[in-house]
């Protein structure tokens, strides 16, 4: 594995140059987090389809479902694309931009503040994404550490030291400036190396038409098996819609890709992005599921380097499929540009939730309540410093429990997008939404997902649990849509003036004039 560890560490290197050049580029805040929004559409596409797919997604969830499920689980990666690629891009993409501008938000706790004109949706908002993120980056920790340990032989800990010293270092350096270019780069990675990784996968299986065959059958015999170790129960659809619906529209809600369209330079750009985003994602979300499904055809031997024991019996670790199969099925070469893309998918992933974090609580907290006066350098060290913590933090968790990685993710998606996709959609497209509406909104969407979750945790166990964690986040998203408009219809409404700030009406007083 000596070639792997060559271009994984040639790789890091150039990380570090990356962060150094984006590091002597910030000087502000703004900087920081945004990039000076000068970003143009391919870096910003490319951005966005960087933070969509991380470790989770090629370790976690395409293990997961591709094994449950077959092929059937390329329906995640086609509406991943089609509905968290080109659908949100075209639908929030012009409005988040516009808005965000003319309320001077540069965060969505700051748009929260602004649109409803209430500073303790700014402490709520922050409050929730410095906590509930913390579970989705130890998701993606774990899920790198799964790859490193079977392609290099390492502990899991060790893994995860490693990625959490490089991440922190080119984030807290560079931050999005150096980011967003580091993934370009990593992007760039990800889509050709996927290319290359599902011809040779499929090759290493006899082509594409015999593996298909293969797999059909494979999966109809251990879907009917009663018992053994290789024995499947098919998830239940409500369970696999669920993923999907969670997968492809939590994006919506979430911080670190709505942040994306802040950054935007020029709205005629949009529909470009839209594009390079909806081709990027198809290409690297159907070829992690069918990869996953491709585990069917592993050895017995090799399935048997998956088997873990649950309170004493055999079973299939799905985190471990993928990993297996790519280390069984590729070259040396291939493998280590492979390895290169999970780490590229990963570490770009972070540092999106890393950026949204930590400003959530410097610029929204400490620069909006504690300290409003200090200068730019100050806060700019401030929210250095709290990268580096929320990246030990989400550390600790992985450490903690790294098998926990659809859950944790599901978890994060649940309460974050289900507190916020709701007050944030109205919020952009209808004027009527009420400070009150917004904030029921919110905290149904949080209720709900910790609710399900914990309540299935403590009454059934944590195979329930994890089982139905997509579920709890499909109905934390959901349920506010209906709150939302009849707490407004009933609440008072915001003041004209905030109102007609956000959406742009023009001044009376200077049309009379």
């Amino acid at each position: 594995m000596q070639l792997p560890f060559v271009l994984t560490l040639i790789f890091f290197v150039a990380l570090l140059v990356i962060a150094a050049w984006g590091m002597k580029r910030t000087n502000n805040i703004n900087d920081f987090f945004l990039g000076g929004t000068t970003l143009g559409p391919w870096i910003l596409a490319i951005s966005y389809g960087t933070a969509y797919f991380s470790a989770v997604v090629f370790i976690g969830f395409s293990g997961q479902y591709g094994w449950l499920c077959s092929y059937k689980a390329l329906w995640v990666g086609v509406l991943n694309a089609v509905g968290g690629g080109l659908l949100a891009w075209l639908v929030l993409g012009k409005r988040t931009r516009q808005m965000t501008r003319r309320l001077n938000a540069m965060t969505m706790p700051e748009f929260f503040s602004a649109r409803y004109n209430t500073n303790g949706m700014k402490v709520v908002s922050a409050l929730i994404i410095f906590i509930f993120l913390m579970p989705y980056s130890a998701s993606v920790f774990a899920g790198l550490s799964y790859l490193f340990q079977n392609v290099f032989g390492i502990e899991l800990w060790i893994a995860l030291t490693v990625t959490t010293l490089f991440t922190g270092v080119y984030v807290v350096m560079g931050g999005y400036t150096a980011a967003a270019r580091i993934d370009f780069l990593q992007g760039m990675i990800m889509f050709f190396g996927t290319l290359l990784m599902v011809w040779f996968v499929f090759a290493k299986f006899g082509g594409p038409e015999a593996a298909i065959a293969r797999v059909n059958e494979l999966y109809a015999q251990r879907t009917a098996m009663d018992s053994g170790e290789l024995a499947i129960k098919p998830i239940p659809n409500i369970i696999f819609w669920s993923v999907v619906f969670m997968t492809s529209f939590a994006p919506w809600g979430l911080p670190q890709m709505v942040h994306k369209y802040y950054a935007i330079k020029d709205e005629s750009q949009i529909m470009r992005g839209a594009i390079i985003t909806l081709v990027f994602a198809l290409m690297i979300g159907c070829a992690a599921y069918a990869t996953g499904a491709l585990s069917h055809l592993l050895p017995v031997e090799e399935l048997d380097k998956a088997m873990v024991q649950v309170k004493g019996i055999a079973t299939i670790d799905t985190n471990k499929l993928v990993p297996i199969t790519l280390v069984y099925a590729l070259p040396q070469w291939l493998l280590a540009i492979i390895l290169l893309l999970v780490l590229s998918a990963s570490m770009s992933t972070l540092s999106s939730l890393v950026l949204v974090s930590s400003s959530a609580v410097s610029i929204d907290l400490y620069k909006g309540y504690f300290a409003p006066d200090r200068s730019q350098k100050h806060y700019l060290w401030f929210m250095r410093v709290l990268s580096g913590l929320f990246i030990l933090i989400s550390y600790l968790i992985a450490l903690f429990n790294p098998s926990w990685i659809v859950p944790l993710m599901s978890l994060s998606c649940g309460a974050v997008a289900g507190a916020f996709l709701s007050p944030y959609m109205y919020g952009l497209f209808w004027r009527g939404t009420t400070k009150m509406g917004a904030y029921a909104g919110m905290w149904t969407g949080l209720i709900v997902a910790n609710g399900i979750y914990w309540g299935t945790f403590i009454t059934w166990g944590a195979k329930y649990a994890k089982m139905y964690s997509p579920l709890a986040a499909t109905f934390a998203i959901i349920l506010p849509f209906f709150v939302v408009p009849v707490v407004s219809w009933m609440t008072r409404p915001v003041a004209p003036e905030t109102v007609a700030k956000a959406f742009g009406d023009p001044d009376p007083n200077q049309e009379a004039a």
